[in-house]
């Protein structure tokens, strides 16, 4: 009995130390918006940028893991670079996205992640979807909504239907790379960052052959001001953020990483009023408590009879 207890303490603590790292890459995230927004550079050399810059830092950090852990194996890499391509739509079509419809509807849209991660899990692993997760989604993306505007007239008004399904386009390339990902560290958990090396050099080429199709890159006329942004993004929203995101998700189940992710827009909200001086409006408030309350819901260790349980494995 003191042994089971021993490993279920242990077990919990993983889980929230996984957690905690998730919910960090998250916050690192919800600053990518704004950087993009206080840029000013167009959609297509935002996205290539973040992801060449951010090789620039990777590549010799990977090289050091590889010295002292081992080389990726050619299936972890294979995968990370399919897992790359995902990614790279993800951002081409999420930067645009801001501009067709706002930081908060493109926001909003490109959480059906929520429902991609798990469903590929699914379909693809066979991993058990939590009822409780499949009772509280509903109000997650209800949470969400709220938080992105789409109930309020003047966003509304902005919600162009290119727009639109250029941020459900980013959601499921998003909700793919997460998946693709825990793929590529399942049996190379020590390697995440040769995975995300290799992710992110296929993310930058992806780009800069999507930016073809639309109107090319610009990298003429970038004030100072913007490069440090840009810097800045790949950094925080690129390195920092998806090396947390990664070491998490790959040791709780795909549900609770989709879920957990979920704050990535509130914390946004929040940083907003406090970077941007855009006050949220009360209906948004009230959002950002849906998704907290939703998201403690799904995650906390607990069951509705009060029972402590050990959470799925992934």
């Amino acid at each position: 009995m003191e042994y089971d207890l021993t490993l279920r303490d242990k077990s919990r603590s993983m889980q929230a130390i996984a957690s905690a790292s998730i919910l960090s890459g998250a916050l690192c995230l919800s600053m990518s918006a704004i950087m993009v927004k206080l840029a000013a550079v167009d959609s297509a050399t935002t996205a290539m940028l973040r992801c060449a810059i951010a090789v620039l830092i990777l590549a010799p950090l990977a090289w050091a893991e590889g010295v002292k852990r081992g080389r990726l194996s050619t299936s972890g890499a294979g995968w990370a670079i399919a897992a790359g391509i995902a990614l790279g739509i993800d951002y081409a079509a999420w930067t645009a996205a801001i501009y067709q419809v706002g930081a908060g509807i493109s926001t909003v849209l490109i959480n059906v992640q929520v429902i991609v991660l798990p469903l590929l899990a699914f379909l693809v692993d066979r991993e058990r979807i939590k009822k409780r997760f499949l009772m509280i989604l509903p109000l997650m993306m209800l949470g969400i909504s709220l938080v992105g505007g789409l109930w309020e007239s003047s966003a509304a008004s902005r919600s162009a239907l290119t727009g639109t399904l250029l941020g459900l386009c980013a959601g499921l390339g998003y909700g793919v790379y997460l998946f693709l990902t825990r793929r590529a560290t399942g049996k190379d958990s020590a390697r995440i960052i040769q995975s995300l090396a290799w992710a992110t050099a296929s993310a930058a080429v992806a780009t800069t052959v999507i930016s073809l199709f639309s109107g090319g890159l610009n990298l003429a006329g970038i004030s100072a001001q913007s490069w440090m942004l840009m810097v800045a993004l790949s950094v925080l929203g690129q390195v920092i953020a998806w090396l947390l995101i990664n070491y998490g998700s790959n040791r709780i189940t795909s549900t609770s990483t989709a879920s957990l992710l979920l704050i990535q827009p509130v914390l946004a909200l929040g940083l907003a009023a406090a970077i941007l001086s855009e006050r949220p409006t009360p209906v948004q408030l009230v959002g950002a408590g849906i998704v907290v309350a939703s998201v403690a819901i799904s995650n906390v260790p607990y069951n509705l009879r009060g029972r402590r349980h050990l959470p799925d494995s992934t």
